[in-house]
C-alpha cells in the first residue's frame, strides 16, 4: 500500500506545473539615447564595408595589374 502511495505522490509531482519566480521588470528610460546607439553603429558598419566595397569595386583593376 505504501509503495502505491508513494508512486501516485511522485506521479502528481511531475505532472504538476513548475513553479517559476516571477521577474521583476520594471520600466525606465535608457540609460543611453538610442541616437548614440545608432551613430556608433554606424561608424563601425562604414568602418568594416567601406574598405571591402572599395577592393570590391576595383577587383578588375587588381586582376588587370600584372605583378
Amino acid at each position: 500500500m505504501w509503495g502505491f502511495q508513494g508512486g501516485s505522490r511522485l506521479l502528481a509531482t511531475m505532472l504538476r506545473a513548475p513553479r517559476v519566480p516571477r521577474a521583476g521588470v520594471t520600466s525606465k528610460p535608457p540609460e543611453h539615447p538610442i541616437s548614440e546607439q545608432a551613430i556608433a553603429l554606424a561608424a563601425m558598419f562604414t568602418c568594416f564595408l567601406a574598405p571591402t566595397a572599395w577592393v570590391l569595386a576595383h577587383v578588375e583593376h587588381y586582376k588587370s595589374r600584372g605583378d
